[in-house]
């Protein structure tokens, strides 16, 4: 099963600045006008690790900033509590926690950690060269833990208290931390996001050879909280073909809400796909799809996309459950791409891990 410790952290010191311009979005969501964004915030912002020009350039980084204090170890190993308030997609306001530790990269074959997602090959050839130059964990992978976890932190100060993206991001040290991982010992965890990242870790463990290599960090979410959601990824399309679908009256965000199944809209109309109990709404749309597909998290930019001309259809899919991505990851099974849309990301900055 998953082995999850608490470790020695490195995080910013009071040299590097405001934490505001050293966080920054996780690496896969930042296009190039985001990264540069970034980049231009503090000589220090993490994405001068997390997208450098060269690994090489954020190795140097690295071992400059720990000499100059930019970076400080702790002194201790510890785990962490997340907790980050964020108004969702839906114009909800929730808070998701979640505890910051060391989890050991093991193969999926062992059950320790489960996917629920396919990867690709380009990704990770970047990831794993970055590891390997800068030795050092600059961004945590987010996991899923089916139950409970009580962190507690009894009204003390975060460390950090940063907004980010509208959302706002708090840690604090745990103080019955290698408790609280204890008691994760015997259940699977499962990848909500980071899975390019988490095999980027059991390959270079596999060629490096040492324990240090073997544990990565990750943000370990429990399932029974209100504020974990999942949302939709809505697909936009060259066309469809709407062949075996039931045409409707109503316009596609009014079907959408009912809930019943999934909904196409091209041409001005609107239909609803056949569903069954269970069924996964990015399986269900495959067979009407037809060319190219681009993806957005909101229903009315994909039905405003059609009318503009920039997209033949919108398919708005309804969010898979919990329950669904877990039955997935169980069978050994994996998602079509972006089935899933954790909301909010994981800051990167708040902490590293060294090897």
């Amino acid at each position: 099963m998953a082995r999850v410790q608490p470790f020695h952290a490195v995080r910013y010191g009071e040299l590097a600045g405001p934490v505001e311009r050293l966080v920054a979005p996780p690496y896969d969501v930042l296009g190039p006008a985001e990264r540069d964004r970034y980049l231009a915030e503090s000589p220090y912002n993490v994405v001068h690790l997390t997208l450098p020009d060269d690994p090489a350039e954020a190795a140097a980084l690295w071992r400059a900033w720990l000499a100059e204090a930019i970076l400080v170890r702790e002194d201790e190993p510890a785990a962490w509590r997340l907790s980050q308030d964020y108004v969702g997609p839906d114009g909800v306001a929730r808070t998701r926690e979640g505890m910051v530790c060391s989890l050991r990269a093991e193969p999926y074959s062992t059950g320790a950690v489960l996917p629920h997602e396919r990867t690709h090959a380009g990704p990770k050839e970047g990831r794993l060269r970055l590891l390997r130059a800068v030795r050092a964990h600059v961004e945590p992978i987010f996991l899923l833990h089916e139950g409970e976890l009580a962190l507690d932190t009894a009204g003390a100060d975060p460390l950090f208290d940063v907004e980010l993206e509208g959302v706002r991001n708090r840690l604090w040290r745990l103080p019955d931390g290698a408790a609280l991982c204890g008691s994760l010992a015997g259940s699977p965890l499962l990848i909500a996001d980071g899975h390019h990242r988490y095999e980027t870790a059991v390959a270079f463990h596999e060629e490096d050879g040492s324990e240090e290599s073997a544990w990565l960090l990750a943000v370990v979410v429990p399932t029974r909280q209100e504020g974990l959601t999942i949302f939709p990824t809505h697909r936009l399309a060259e066309g469809a073909d709407p062949n075996g679908a039931e045409p409707l009256d109503e316009p596609p965000l009014a079907a959408l809400e009912q809930g019943v199944g999934p909904v196409l809209y091209r041409g001005g109309r609107t239909y609803l796909l056949p569903a069954g109990p269970g069924e996964l709404d990015t399986r269900l749309i495959e067979p009407y799809v037809r060319g190219r597909v681009t993806y957005t998290p909101r229903a009315e930019e994909a039905v405003a996309a059609v009318d503009r001309g920039e997209a033949g259809a919108a398919f708005l899919l309804r969010p898979p459950t919990i329950e669904q991505v877990q039955a997935v990851a169980s069978r050994g099974e994996t998602m079509p791409q972006k089935s899933t849309y954790f909301y909010p990301k994981l800051p990167s900055g708040l902490l590293f891990h060294p090897l």
